[in-house]
């Protein structure tokens, strides 16, 4: 079976354990592959959350210029909204929360942004809707 579609963002880290931690943490993330890549000597680890066939690629440097800042940034769906408030505490207690969860309803819902020890942003959301549209628009297409 050969990978179609959407399959990774890369993001480079200044310290692949920290990330590793954080999308752990926030983004129910784990480590599906590791190596040091044999030409440049650089760490690189994928992570997923075994939902989808998607990855998160972590790729150490030594400094990280480019960030996913509030607008660019990566979304995680939670299971309730009760899970998402408790993440979003301890994201507080962290000190990495950077918006309050806010609901914005249909079809946004209610959503937080967190930053990663890099800077780059990461959603946690409950209520958005983009499977359901998709289940929707394949149910229509295939009438």
């Amino acid at each position: 079976m050969i990978d179609i579609g959407l399959t990774h963002i890369a993001l480079p880290v200044s310290d692949i354990e920290q990330s590793i931690k954080f999308y752990s943490t926030y983004a129910g993330m784990e480590v599906i592959h590791r190596r040091i890549d044999a030409a440049t000597g650089v760490a690189v680890v994928w992570l997923c959350d075994r939902t989808r066939p998607f990855a998160i690629v972590l790729i150490q440097t030594d400094s990280v210029h480019s960030v996913l800042s509030p607008l660019a940034h990566l979304g995680v769906g939670c299971k309730s909204r009760e899970d998402m408030d408790a993440l979003c505490e301890r994201a507080k207690q962290e000190g990495v929360l950077l918006q309050e969860p806010k609901d914005s309803g249909y079809p946004i819902g209610y959503w937080a942004f967190l930053r990663d020890p890099d800077g780059h942003t990461l959603e946690l959301s409950y209520g958005q809707e983009i499977g359901l549209t998709i289940e929707q628009l394949s149910a229509v297409t295939e009438n």
